[in-house]
């Protein structure tokens, strides 16, 4: 008989909390408050699905954030394995960042982007 492995409570937190040591190259602030991470599921077995994207489609550090994505949320205690989909969709725009990233690089909110 084999045996089940349950995801830990608050996995996904945790995986969030690490996500938040990558910081977008070009924008000097991490991943999670910039609202560039759509979603984190994670499965029992410690299988974590994370869903992002970039601010825009062709952005040159795709590359380096979905790679640092994926080392941040493998560091992650009782994670066993980690998929990183990039996503177009909902495109990404600045009302997603958190009201601290917006201050830390002097945007108000309702700007009129």
């Amino acid at each position: 008989m084999s045996e089940t492995t349950v995801a830990p409570a608050g996995l996904a937190e945790r995986i969030r909390d690490a996500l938040r040591l990558v910081i977008d190259p070009e924008l000097g602030y991490n991943i999670v408050d910039l609202g560039l991470v759509y979603d984190i599921a994670v499965e029992d077995g410690g299988v974590a699905h994370i869903t992002m994207t970039t601010t825009t489609r062709g952005c040159p550090a795709t590359g380096f954030l979905k790679d640092g994505a994926l080392d941040a949320a493998e560091a992650v205690s009782d994670v066993e394995f980690v998929d990183v989909a990039l996503t177009y969709e909902p495109p990404w725009t600045p009302e997603m960042m958190t009201e601290k990233a917006k201050e830390h690089l002097g945007i108000s909110s309702g700007a009129g982007w």
